[in-house]
């Protein structure tokens, strides 16, 4: 399991809360398959664009952990879960559509 998080500062999200990140993510990948690393690829992009210091990013590989996909029944690979803020929210596949993704995970762009 990788952690990646995104606020080393401690920085305030949009709840003023500077403990915890705003957002914390799950990806549930199976080894290095082409849709698994894309999806890690995208999700990373994705955090660095949209949410730059209010996240924490898990990357879990079944391959090495494969109890682990019972606590967020996973099913299908790669799989991300929203797990905060509530409702939880997955998206299953390689998150190459930023604008589907955003929406899934109730996020709104920042403006240009």
């Amino acid at each position: 399991m990788k952690l990646v998080q995104n606020n080393p500062e401690g920085r305030a999200g949009p709840s003023g809360a500077t403990d915890l990140a705003a957002y914390a993510l799950r990806l549930y990948i199976a080894g290095q398959t082409p849709k698994c690393r894309a999806a890690t690829i995208n999700i990373k992009t994705i955090c660095e664009t949209y949410l730059a210091g209010n996240y924490k990013l898990e990357v879990i590989d079944l391959v090495d952990n494969p109890a682990l996909a019972a606590s967020d029944q996973i099913v299908a690979i790669p799989t991300l879960v929203r797990t905060q803020p509530l409702p939880v929210r997955r998206i299953i596949g390689d998150l190459g559509n930023t604008e589907r993704v955003l929406a899934q995970l109730d996020l709104v762009p920042r403006p240009a």
